[in-house]
């Protein structure tokens, strides 16, 4: 598939290192230009572009950008035809990644309140495991103990895609259904960087609490803070399912 990564942090470089190793024609874009994209993103295949031509004629669109910026990217998507898929990977931690954000403090959906501001339909995926863990644990389809990652959308067929791409990562992709039911992989529900497996996963997703994931979402720096020095993706996977025990 035609897929463009705009972002190339940790969650955006790896996309694009791991789906561009899969076989897809894949472009990476920031908003700094071609030349700020690391080297290493670009080792398996990818390449860099200009930001305003990197949406015109691909299949797929993976937004890897802070949360609550699409809107800047509104002009950018306004000739991209319907049919082509918009990821998006983001995640909304108020005063700890970015300015709070009203509507959603009181109960917008993360990737509903992002659809707003990019003026068209997005899926949400990977933004449910860390970036290390998307580094570093992919595995081939059918391994015991395949990681699985939630994909939530409104368009059957764009989330068909968006799981195939999962797949293509490393992970089991999990259908956890329509973009308004997103808060279940949001921060810090139970199914959030919890490393669960495609069995795991449903009941996770169900356990979602709304007002307690919230809740343990806004007590993360406390919880840091008891980690040891240097944690490893270990102490921070444990350190996420000890808050729903």
């Amino acid at each position: 598939m035609k897929i463009t990564v705009i972002g190339a942090g940790a969650i955006g470089g790896n996309l694009a290192s791991k789906l561009s190793t899969a076989g897809h024609d894949v472009q990476v874009a920031v908003t700094r230009g071609p030349e700020a994209v690391r080297a290493e993103v670009l080792e398996s295949g990818a390449r860099a572009v200009v930001l305003e031509e990197s949406v015109q004629d691909r299949d797929v669109i993976i937004l890897s950008i802070p949360f609550g910026v699409a809107g800047q990217l509104r002009d950018l998507f306004a000739s991209v035809p319907d049919e082509t898929v918009v990821i998006d990977t983001s995640n909304y931690y108020p005063g700890m990644l970015g300015e709070s954000i009203g509507a959603v403090d009181n109960g917008q959906v993360e990737s509903v309140y992002t659809a707003e501001l990019l003026g068209r339909p997005v899926i949400k995926a990977w933004n449910a495991a860390l970036a290390e863990t998307q580094r570093t644990r992919g595995v081939p389809a059918g391994t015991p103990g395949r990681i699985a990652i939630p994909v939530a959308g409104d368009s059957d067929e764009a989330r068909r895609v968006a799981m195939s791409l999962v797949d293509d990562t490393g992970f089991d992709p999990y259908d956890a259904g329509i973009l308004a039911d997103s808060w279940r992989h949001q921060p810090n529900s139970p199914a959030y960087c919890t490393e669960l497996t495609l069995a795991e996963l449903p009941a996770a997703l169900s356990a979602a609490d709304r007002v307690k994931d919230t809740a343990i979402r806004n007590s993360l720096p406390e919880r840091f803070a008891a980690l040891p020095a240097n944690p490893t993706v270990d102490d921070v996977v444990e350190m996420n399912r000890a808050a729903h025990r």
